[in-house]
């Protein structure tokens, strides 16, 4: 007999943003001819800049020749783009990281899902509360995790509560803990993390032998340039991170798929018998093994990113995300909202008025306004009376949401 996983069936419901889709399907069947605005899911909306266009038809050109045609690439993604990424993300910022350290895939998600399997299920799971559903759900998966409460928190993970007293960003934690998942500049919160805190959260980790899972890919919205982009920023987080960066947002890459993770040949986990293992060949052989690469096209088009006509195109269309994000945060907070975030990061994140739930301030602006956004408890229970807008939308119809939710009674 054929036995199934069950810790699938530990899943609350169904994902967060297929139960967006769902509704909003329902509420267009039911009236088709209403003209909805999406700031929910995160996608870009934005075309690929010319400098990418250029170098995947270049890169196409290639693969039609056999004397450029390529197959098989190498798992760990091509020498050009690694060598790129070194040059640009990394030692431009003084951190020490190179190319061997940095294996390119088709995207953070599957990236901070996959990561977990190369350790232990008897590890302890530290979260943001809230917090991007992945990192949870993967390790529920996994079976790292008990059954979850009313509340949608699972037993053996420890949550970390980010709120507006903590400017969202947590406190170190209590108990022991083996894997910590962190997220600047924050999805959901928009929330960004100093040095000094980010610091702290590296000592922690070096001196509790746990390890951080740092997700940086909104890293190029921030403004501030004394912000860090990369925990390798900080000394000593080469023994103690991990980090995801993305080309989705950054580069509006969602439909092409591109990423890649940093594994420091200084960072290593422990056997039973209390002996060091280092991460990154361990890392090296499970993606030779479960994974054939990312397509030559779209690496090539990931390098033209790194190009100075590239840096200059992709800038502005980042600037158009963070020019509808300021557009969103003025107009909210001048109806009487409190707003976070959208300063760093191309997401609002705003208290529902009077203590209304997430869901149903989602059905009310649905319903009201036509204006389509994520509910906080979506991101755990933390998220709560808190509500998600993305800046990932063309300008005059940023500007219309905000009519609508000013002109409407949907606050």
């Amino acid at each position: 007999m054929i036995s199934v996983n069950e810790h699938f069936l530990k899943l609350k419901a169904g994902y967060l943003f297929p139960e967006i889709g769902r509704r909003v399907a329902a509420f267009s069947k039911a009236d088709p001819d209403v003209n909805i605005i999406r700031l929910g899911i995160g996608d870009v909306t934005e075309p690929l800049v010319p400098a990418i266009i250029e170098a995947m038809h270049k890169a196409v050109d290639e693969m039609a020749s056999a004397e450029t045609f390529r197959g098989y690439g190498p798992e760990q993604g091509y020498a050009f783009l690694r060598e790129a990424i070194v040059e640009h993300d990394y030692r431009a910022r003084q951190a020490d990281i190179s190319p061997d350290e940095i294996f390119i895939s088709d995207g953070a998600k599957c990236d901070t899902g996959n990561l977990q399997e190369i350790f232990s299920v008897d590890n302890t799971v530290a979260v943001t509360d809230p917090v991007y559903p992945v990192y949870v759900d993967t390790n529920v998966m996994a079976g790292r995790t008990g059954q979850a409460d009313q509340a949608g928190r699972y037993s053996n993970i420890v949550y970390m509560p980010c709120t507006a007293e903590n400017n969202f960003v947590p406190e170190l934690p209590k108990e022991p803990v083996d894997m910590i998942y962190l997220c600047y500049p924050n999805n959901p919160t928009g929330a960004t993390a100093t040095r000094e805190q980010l610091k702290k959260w590296v000592d922690y980790a070096i001196a509790n032998k746990a390890i951080i899972l740092y997700d940086a890919a909104y890293e190029a919205f921030i403004q501030d340039q004394t912000i860090p982009r990369s925990i390798y920023e900080i000394e000593g987080a080469k023994k103690a991170a991990i980090e995801f960066r993305s080309f989705s947002k950054t580069a509006g890459f969602t439909g092409v798929r591109c990423a890649f993770t940093v594994v420091p040949k200084d960072l290593v986990a422990y056997k039973k018998d209390g002996s060091a293992v280092e991460l990154n060949g361990i890392w090296n052989r499970r993606q030779s093994t479960k994974f054939n690469g990312v397509s030559y096209i779209t690496q090539a088009a990931a390098a033209a990113v790194y190009t100075p006509e590239g840096q200059t195109q992709i800038r502005r269309v980042i600037d158009l995300y963070m020019g509808n994000a300021k557009m969103m945060r003025d107009a909210l907070t001048a109806l009487g909202l409190s707003v976070y975030g959208g300063l760093h990061a191309p997401y609002v994140w705003l208290k529902t008025p009077d203590g209304v739930g997430s869901w149903e301030f989602f059905d009310r602006l649905l319903n009201k306004a036509h204006v389509v956004g994520t509910p906080g408890v979506g991101f755990g229970a933390a998220g709560e009376g808190y509500f998600r807008l993305s800046a990932f939308n063309h300008p005059d119809k940023v500007a219309d949401a905000m009519k609508r939710m000013e002109s409407l009674d949907c606050l």
